[in-house]
């Protein structure tokens, strides 16, 4: 009862303030002095405007994107670096009363900048001193917090227990209130489903600023932000996730097979068995573009077989030798390892690094643009196409590719159960990452191009009706509103059913209750009816 008091004292005293500011104040000034009224008193600690020494350092720390790190990417008016939930609040309610946009980052792997990078007036909102993991190995859960890192999870996870573990994707630096609300993926997907699959709880801060669980929120609200982007909702500030078993050891190989070595045979049987294999293995096969003759230029592709098996090797052995011998796995590939070490090899961490390089945090901005995109596979690609597929690759030598198996608990879970609706009748899952390091508007033109061609190209190999795509790999290509204009809902609706077929319908219903005027919106948020 102390706090709902302390808080309409303070949102009490924001207003008063607010309503005795002269009617042609500058919104931002207007903002600044609300959000010191408002907050706690460690808010001024926490603000850091363009005119602040450390500002570009803090904008650039969680841009892992060098697209938008450039000195000619739209720069925000502030960052509120919040430390406490008061700052949450404050922003969001002098955000609002003042016209301004917020964008909310946590990691800052956000494939298109979306929670960094606005074209009108924005503040960032950024969660990452929002970090601790606070771990119940008793109860099997932890509530993490908005700001910490993936790899933050997975070691005070491992601080308490060896053999829990939890679903999620396999780069430390990504922050868990993106991750999670996206859908979240990761080598455990096909024994535990995603991330989001195993989220019991959460605290977020709505567009009235209440401060909200999901018991507060109701089932409808919880529903949408486990898979359909916490950010169109609300702010996330933590998850209360549920842990999951592993084994004591773990093991873990990686095969690598050229063209020349017959990469093509192996890919297409993999697409045959893949989904098929007990859901304690999962094996992901990466597609390179290598120099294999560097006298003669001479380039091939190299598939990359990375797999990760709860339990003995031997075990696996015999797994992959009956279903796949063409691998030619042998003994000698595989290691066995405690799962919390695994997390650091599939990050291609040298073997023996102390495992707490997890919690290692970047502190320089990544010096290479990229653009991802991503497809779901329902039907084995031919060799011709994958001969044609790797050809352009070769061809464009800029174009890699992930792919994730499904199969196990993927195929299980209810289309309808979370916002994430991509579930039985998936083979597998592609990324497509395009990387380039130059500089300037016209590098970055030729290499998205080179992207878009390849996602062209592989148009009937993939799913249509719609044709699916993952949130976590934003695509702004496949649709996106201008955050500066009332929202089109044809436009939300072509990247909404590619992103959540069925389910976009409902998260619109559940956007319209919640936040019924918009006020948290990027290009690609849900829209509520009215706009």
């Amino acid at each position: 009862m102390a706090s709902i008091t302390s808080f309409w004292f303070l949102l009490l005293s924001s207003l008063t303030f607010l309503f005795s500011a002269t009617s042609d104040s500058p919104p931002f000034e207007n903002f600044l002095h609300c959000l010191s009224n408002y907050s706690s008193s460690s808010i001024s600690k926490a603000i850091y405007t363009q005119n602040h020494p450390s500002f570009l350092s803090i904008l650039h720390m969680h841009t892992h994107n060098h697209r938008f790190s450039a000195a000619t990417a739209p720069k925000p008016l502030a960052i509120v670096t919040a430390l406490d939930e008061s700052h949450v609040q404050g922003t969001v309610v002098c955000a609002k009363s003042n016209g301004l946009q917020i964008r909310i980052r946590s990691g800052g792997h956000d494939c298109e900048g979306l929670s960094y990078v606005s074209d009108v007036p924005f503040i960032i909102l950024d969660m990452f001193p929002f970090g601790s993991v606070d771990v119940d190995i008793a109860d099997g859960t932890a509530w993490v917090q908005a700001g910490a890192t993936l790899g933050q999870v997975y070691y005070h996870v491992a601080e308490k227990s060896r053999v829990h573990a939890f679903p999620a994707g396999v780069c430390p630096t990504v922050g868990a209130g993106g991750h999670f609300s996206g859908g979240g993926y990761g080598n455990l997907m096909r024994k535990y489903g995603l991330s989001v699959d195993n989220i019991v709880d959460a605290k977020l801060v709505d567009v009235n600023a209440n401060i909200l669980d999901r018991k507060s929120m109701g089932e409808d609200q919880f529903w949408a932000i486990r898979g359909g982007g916490g950010g169109s909702f609300g702010v996330i500030l933590s998850w209360k996730i549920k842990l999951v078993f592993v084994t004591p050891k773990v093991t873990v190989f990686k095969v690598r097979r050229t063209l020349e070595d017959g990469a093509r045979d192996l890919v297409y049987k993999w697409q045959l068995i893949a989904t098929k294999f007990p859901e304690e293995l999962f094996i992901r096969v990466m597609h390179d573009v290598i120099m294999y003759d560097t006298q003669k230029a001479k380039k091939t592709i190299q598939v990359t077989f990375i797999g990760l098996f709860l339990g003995k090797s031997d075990n696996m052995l015999s797994l992959v030798d009956e279903s796949f011998p063409e691998l030619g796995l042998k003994k000698s590939d595989c290691i066995e390892m405690p799962w919390i070490n695994s997390t650091l090899y599939w990050y291609n961490y040298p073997i023996g690094t102390p495992i707490e390089a997890l919690l290692d945090v970047p502190k320089e901005p990544l010096t290479r643009s990229f653009k991802t995109m991503s497809d779901y596979v329902k039907r084995p690609i031919p060799k011709s196409g994958l001969k044609s597929m790797w050809d352009f690759m070769i061809k464009s030598e800029s174009v890699r590719m992930e792919w994730n198996p499904y199969g196990g608990k993927m195929h299980e879970i209810s289309a309808s159960e979370t916002p994430f609706p991509h579930r039985a009748g998936i083979l597998f899952l592609i990324e497509y990452l395009t990387s380039w390091g130059q500089d300037g508007v016209e590098a970055a033109g030729d290499y998205l191009n080179i992207s878009r061609s390849f996602y062209e190209f592989m148009r009937p190999y993939v799913s249509h009706s719609p044709r699916e795509a993952f949130l976590n790999y934003r695509d702004l290509d496949i649709g996106s509103n201008h955050p500066s204009n009332v929202t089109k809902m044809d436009i939300a609706r072509r990247f909404g059913s590619k992103y959540f077929k069925n389910n976009f319908e409902r998260l619109v219903r559940v956007k319209s209750r919640v936040d019924p005027h918009n006020f948290f919106r990027h290009e690609q948020s849900i829209p509520p009816l009215s706009h």
